[in-house]
């Protein structure tokens, strides 16, 4: 029962995302001016792409971590 409220969660969390898009205010007022908004979806990407790499060191903590307690649990069974 638990597992598959955790999967709920899961799929709502991840399934109902919502697009957003962030600018400092400075960049914004520079942004606006520009007509064809080209700068702007770069500018754009390029903070969706900078706010990636902290999820990815996050994730890849926890994923060698539960390895290692994963590894811990099989020796101490073993013993």
């Amino acid at each position: 029962m638990k597992t598959k409220a955790i999967f709920l969660l899961f799929i709502l969390l991840f399934g109902l995302t919502f697009s957003a898009e962030a600018q400092c205010a400075m960049c914004r007022a520079v942004l606006e001016s520009d007509e064809s908004g080209q700068a702007a979806k770069g500018i754009n990407n390029g903070i969706i792409y900078l706010m990636l790499f902290p999820y990815l060191l996050v994730g890849g903590v926890g994923y060698v971590i539960y390895k290692m307690r994963q590894k811990a649990k099989k020796e101490d069974a073993a013993i």
